[in-house]
């Protein structure tokens, strides 16, 4: 029997819990292997939630807490994490970044330790970022460009020899989880259930941003009962996430009756599979 794993790659701890996380808990649900790679620690990252203001661990030692709340993180996905070792790159205005950083560091020195992990693990299934990193954070654009390197490398037997046996990777996606397609739904459905809502104005906001977004999801994962897993990995991260946060928190209720799913693109398969998909791993079991 095939034993199904699948590789999520992020800049920063946080980022697995706002992109993918109720996929990743409903796989491990499953039965699959998930593996999180954090590719820094978040040091240069700001306190984003204003009643962590003061507190004395956020204030003095940002780096500690994010580690703790990375772990709170884990334990609600069910879900294996590395940390890939690299500095958070910050966001200067000038859209400079420190040599020492993530992104400051030379793709093929940073690109090993992911081809290393690869290796090991073995994924089927590989998820990061686009080109523009979902935002253009150099951090997340740098694991964008460092999880394409490390995809092709780690296949390639004359490549980085010493870290282990070669492996292919059967499909690469990106994240598309914040989509027009799934606003609109909500925004519909809050329309019928609730005409007078306060939330219909925020929905109505983020419609008018993303109008000209274009509709790349091929992949709609259905993650209906792992919303509560995916809330209570994001609140872990309190110093990013406000428990209120009203762009990243929506009624679960709501969510499930307009739009109960998690959307990738796949941007590479090496197996056959049928569009759209539901399942990530469409294709993989027969063929692996």
């Amino acid at each position: 029997m095939v034993t199904l794993r699948l590789l999520a790659v992020h800049a920063h701890p946080d980022d697995e819990s706002s992109k993918g996380a109720a996929t990743y808990a409903y796989y491990s649900g499953i039965g699959v292997e998930v593996l999180v790679v954090s590719c820094t620690g978040g040091e240069r990252g700001s306190i984003l939630n204003p009643a962590l203001e003061g507190h004395a661990m956020a204030e003095r030692d940002l780096t500690g807490l994010r580690r703790l709340e990375m772990q709170g993180a884990q334990q609600h996905l069910g879900v294996q994490h590395r940390w890939l070792g690299y500095v958070d790159s910050g966001m200067n205005d000038d859209g400079s970044v420190p040599a020492d950083s993530f992104a400051g560091i030379p793709l093929e020195i940073s690109t090993e330790p992911l081809v290393n992990i690869i290796r090991e693990f073995r994924p089927q299934v590989l998820v990061t970022y686009d080109e523009n990193g979902g935002y253009p954070h150099p951090d997340h654009i740098r694991c964008h460009e460092v999880s394409l390197a490390a995809y092709q490398a780690a296949a390639d037997p004359t490549q980085f020899p010493n870290s282990g046996e070669p492996w292919q990777v059967d499909k690469l996606y990106y994240d598309r989880i914040f989509n027009l397609e799934r606003i609109d739904a909500m925004y519909l459905a809050l329309s019928v259930i609730e005409p007078d809502s306060d939330l219909l104005e925020p929905l109505e906001a983020a419609r008018e941003r993303m109008k000209d977004y274009p509709k790349l999801a091929t992949t709609h994962v259905p993650v209906g009962d792992f919303l509560d897993a995916r809330d209570a990995a994001l609140r872990s991260h309190a110093s990013q996430v406000s428990p209120d946060s009203s762009f990243f928190f929506w009624p679960n209720d709501l969510v499930r009756e307009a739009w109960p799913f998690e959307d990738f693109q796949l941007i590479e398969s090496k197996v056959e599979t049928v569009m759209p998909e539901s399942d990530l791993f469409a294709g993989v079991e027969s063929t692996s």
